[in-house]
């Protein structure tokens, strides 16, 4: 069930209408008039160095903001480990953390210019761009327009409950930098950077931060490997992780669609 907490305390249930597997992006509706709206900015027009404000609730930590540059505009995809989507991220070192993923980075006119979506350390944190937002958004209207109902269908799989970033050369060596413990050996990975509350993931102990090196001995080099795994339908998976610079194993047992 997705409740919506107002900013007033107000509870409402909400029904989602459509998601962006691509993205993990959602619309939802909730009963309730008269709400008021964050103008929708044009991601195209940012340049680098540009100022821009995170908004969110990190760790439950309701209304916060965090302020920052954006250090690129076309961060590809690719460069970030996720080949399978076709995004180009908004960078910047405005303080992005753990669990403050859905909230709204903003431009200093007020309007939104992307959706904050992952943090790989301190200073490196990407974005969706409100252009892509905007063409999903397009996209669900036309199929409502032409009677399809609007919400797209998609195959069953099986659930962990976390979102990944594969540890590319470059993000590698960019957190070795940044940390110290990042192990100095360590060559590939996934970092777990969202653990859903009460998922399989989150029961078997395993935290943000932590970077799986291989899965039930199979080694983990990026998030596909990790659903390739899950497709084995193995009823435990053992995970290991440094968690820092300490080597251990976790157990989880994903759900079955």
């Amino acid at each position: 069930m997705v409740q919506v907490r107002l900013h007033d305390g107000r509870v409402f249930p909400a029904v989602v209408e459509d998601v962006d597997q691509t993205s993990d992006l959602a619309i939802i509706r909730i009963n309730c008039k008269n709400l008021p709206v964050m103008k929708l900015g044009e991601s195209s027009s940012l340049r680098s160095g540009e100022w821009v404000v995170a908004l969110g609730s990190p760790l439950a930590l309701s209304n916060t903001v965090t302020a920052g540059v954006i250090s690129s505009t076309q961060r590809p995809s690719q460069e970030l480990g996720l080949g399978n989507r076709d995004i180009n991220y908004l960078q910047t070192d405005a303080a992005i953390t753990f669990g403050n993923s859905g909230g709204p980075l903003v431009n200093l006119d007020g309007e939104a210019i992307g959706v904050n979506s992952m943090k790989v350390t301190a200073g490196i944190s990407f974005a969706i761009p409100i252009d892509y937002v905007k063409l999903f958004l397009a996209k669900v209207a036309e199929r409502r327009k032409k009677g399809s109902g609007g919400k797209q269908t998609y195959p069953a799989k099986r659930y962990m409950g976390i979102t990944m970033l594969t540890l590319t050369y470059d993000i590698l060596n960019e957190l070795k930098s940044r940390s110290d413990s990042v192990p100095s050996n360590l060559t590939h990975g996934v970092l777990v950077w969202k653990v859903i509350l009460g998922s399989p993931a989150h029961i078997g102990g395993l935290n943000p931060g932590d970077i799986v090196t291989h899965i039930n001995g199979k080694e983990i080099k990026t998030s596909s490997d990790v659903y390739e795994v899950l497709a084995d339908n193995s009823k435990t998976l053992d995970l290991t992780i440094f968690r820092g610079l300490k080597r251990m194993t976790v157990s989880i047992s994903p759900e079955d669609p």
